[in-house]
């Protein structure tokens, strides 16, 4: 498994939705209740990349702990 590559196009995505923040974030037409609505998506899917990121890379981990055994 390439988990470079997968790295690679998780931190892409995590780039956009970053953009996607800080959009939310200066969008001065918006209110502090908006603001949050629109961000909580935003922050949620971030930490669910990160998460699934971290469970790819131990699975990886563990395959090839047990292919050297």
């Amino acid at each position: 498994m390439n988990i470079d590559f997968i790295e690679d196009k998780m931190n892409e995505i995590i780039k956009e939705l970053e953009m996607e923040v800080m959009s939310v974030l200066m969008d001065e037409s918006l209110d502090k209740k908006q603001t949050n609505l629109h961000m909580k998506p935003l922050t949620s899917t971030k930490k669910i990349l990160n998460n699934a990121l971290e469970s790819i890379k131990m699975v990886d981990k563990i395959g090839k702990e047990e292919l050297e055994k």
